[in-house]
């Protein structure tokens, strides 16, 4: 036996050795690809498919290194129909890279413009740095997720004066979330929002004589297990996004985080009932937002700001706040008259 692996690995020319690395380069090629393949194959299909799909999807852009890789082995390995596999791959992936949704300026003259963050505070540990942030940036409404009850009291306490309007739905842990505004919101309004196993509070602000529909959005992440609360959550916000294009009466800003990126089919049936993602209008849409230790090298875009069509985004950031997994974004928007 040992003197027959001897001459198989010692032949002259070491075609045997070489055959065996280019069949083992084709085979781990063939599995990259197929990997991606499924991912991308749900990208084609407009589904989120099961774990591990829904995850991998929120990373699409950076299936392009798999993609590579097995480029390369298919390459070495003189597998042809691996690289044409390959190239379709990247050319399918460069596709869906695009964004997604509508863009365009409203047509009416503008006629109020103001400042809005959203904010993950990851069960409130950001508290502090987000206080900061507020009155060095000055928004005028703050979305505030995972905001629990020594967040709240800490907000009431710094910022009360400032932003003496607030709807908020406060719980332990992850499951609260709170809505700053220097607007008067409506009273009558300010209990609405979307159910969820988190909380999602909305309130319709009086901007500066304007009517103006917030509403938070905070559905769970798509964890193993919870694909289909993750799917139905996202269809309750889409539901209302729905409803609120099919009355067209109240601009409306839906902002917070989504755990879902353009990448995701239930997010973009969001953007189909015709809202526009700030940071896209603003040249950011592929700007990531988590996980905020790797940001901006590596990451995703879950946290969004999304406007009706009554509004512009002039300006979109994203800030880098201590103690939190997720960065801050903070858009400068303007209210344009209907046409």
């Amino acid at each position: 036996m040992e003197t027959a692996a001897a001459e198989w690995t010692a032949s002259p020319d070491g075609m045997p050795a070489r055959r065996a690395g280019r069949r083992f380069g084709a085979w781990s090629a063939g599995l990259l690809f197929l990997g991606v393949s499924v991912v991308v194959g749900c990208r084609v299909a407009d589904t989120d498919g099961i774990t591990p799909v829904p995850q991998l999807l929120a990373f699409l852009p950076w299936l392009l290194v798999p993609t590579g890789l097995g480029l390369l082995l298919a390459l070495f390995s003189r597998w042809w129909f691996g690289v044409v596999w390959a190239v379709a791959l990247v050319g399918l992936l460069a596709w869906f890279i695009e964004p997604y949704g509508k863009t365009g300026e409203p047509g009416g003259p503008a006629l109020v413009s103001f400042r809005v963050l959203t904010s993950n505070v990851e069960f409130g540990q950001a508290t502090d740095s987000l206080v900061a942030t507020v009155r060095r940036e000055k928004p005028d409404i703050v979305f505030v997720q995972e905001c629990e009850y020594t967040c709240d009291a800490r907000l009431k306490e710094a910022l009360g004066t400032d932003y003496p309007h607030r709807a908020a739905q406060v719980a332990a842990g992850s499951a609260g979330s709170v809505v700053l505004s220097r607007f008067p919101l409506d009273s009558a309004a300010s209990a609405d929002g979307v159910d969820g196993f988190m909380a999602m509070p909305g309130a319709v602000a009086d901007v500066r004589g304007r009517a103006v529909r917030l509403q938070l959005a905070h559905p769970v992440p798509p964890l193993p297990g919870r694909i289909d609360l993750w799917r139905r959550e996202l269809g309750e916000l889409r539901d209302f996004a729905a409803e609120d294009a099919a009355d067209r009466r109240t601009p409306l800003i839906l902002a917070g985080d989504f755990n879902a990126s353009q990448d995701h089919a239930a997010f973009r049936r969001i953007l189909d009932t015709g809202l526009r993602d700030a940071a896209r209008l603003a040249g950011h849409d592929r700007t990531p937002s988590w996980p905020a230790p790797t940001t901006p090298a590596f990451g995703v875009q879950i946290d969004h700001v999304l406007l009706s069509a009554d509004f512009s985004a002039r300006t979109a950031r994203f800030l880098d706040l201590a103690d939190t997994d997720h960065r801050a974004l903070l858009t400068d928007v303007t209210l344009h008259q209907r046409r």
